[in-house]
């Protein structure tokens, strides 16, 4: 990770800390010689031949007074918009970078996302660095007269998913109670009738032998939703102590059912050398006594 240099500001606009890394700019570079010319001569500004970054065309624009005599103020501006739609607007992030020449690294503005329109084509950074420490040689970003600029530009693609929601407010109760016999003799992953709950299809699934981190050790026992709908649920299992109720197992759930998210449980529900114990009263007659109490609270349709 890069190390900082942080420079104190004088406005809100300002660059507060600069970055320094060892890969140079993507997408645009520019070495200036004989840098001195500028001041002697007193050429204040100066603007860079165009690239590309993202399909649009850019330039950057150097201002050597800065807005204070004593910093460098570096622009980067939009260099042709005559083929773009009206009322067009841009998205881009970009940095500033410059090049130390003892050390080589690149000194790089923090990058910021700004939005180029018709109105304000160009943004950048009023007081990149100073001259003072731009020009001293034992900070190396000025070697025999030459210095090197850069930047990178990275337009933000309008490609964002939207959702909509469309939230319901259901909050109703369902209290199913199952009976089911022949627990040794059930296939590896068991599945229940279906049921209707706040409207909605559901299932239970249970796992004599357990599954995923319940494999081999544990019962697993699932709700498991049919529905297409976002559904937010919150449930109860209990599976019955049929010779102390005291001894019931309740586990308590919340959880967003949907299409993609449709089951939800716990793979460790109860270990299997208790539940398969005759004398701790979780099967008897090889029969298991579950009941789900589900409360429907939300139905969110999303489009």
């Amino acid at each position: 990770m890069g190390n900082c240099l942080c420079v104190k500001p004088a406005t809100k606009d300002e660059v507060t800390t600069l970055n320094t890394r060892e890969a140079p700019p993507a997408h645009f570079m520019i070495k200036i010689e004989s840098f001195s010319v500028f001041e002697k001569y007193g050429i204040k500004k100066y603007k860079t031949k165009e690239f590309v970054a993202g399909d649009y065309k850019w330039r950057l624009l150097f201002n050597f007074n800065g807005k204070e005599s004593d910093y460098i103020s570096v622009n980067l501006a939009m260099a042709d918009t005559t083929s773009l739609p009206t009322n067009w607007e841009v998205n881009a992030l970009f940095s500033i970078f410059l090049f130390n020449q003892i050390s080589g690294n690149y000194l790089s503005s923090t990058g910021r996302t700004k939005c180029f329109q018709a109105t304000k084509s160009e943004w950048g950074i009023s007081k990149f660095i100073s001259k003072k420490v731009l020009s001293d040689p034992s900070n190396g970003y000025i070697i025999d007269d030459s210095c090197v600029f850069g930047a990178e530009v990275f337009v933000v693609k309008r490609e964002a998913v939207i959702e909509r929601v469309l939230l319901t407010n259901v909050n109703t109760y369902y209290n199913h109670a199952l009976e089911i016999s022949g627990f040794s003799q059930l296939p590896q992953r068991w599945e229940s009738a279906e049921f209707d709950a706040g409207g909605q299809k559901w299932k239970i699934l249970l796992y004599p032998k357990g599954y995923a981190e319940g494999t081999g050790s544990h019962v697993s026992i699932y709700l498991y939703y049919l529905g297409t709908e976002r559904v937010q649920t919150c449930f109860t299992v209990c599976m019955k102590n049929q010779f102390d109720d005291k001894q019931t197992r309740r586990y308590f759930f919340s959880y967003w059912f949907s299409a993609s998210s449709s089951s939800w449980g716990r793979p460790v529900y109860i270990d299997l050398a208790t539940i398969n114990d005759p004398n701790k009263g979780f099967i008897v007659k090889d029969c298991c006594l579950l009941n789900i109490e589900i409360n429907v609270k939300a139905v969110a349709r999303v489009s």
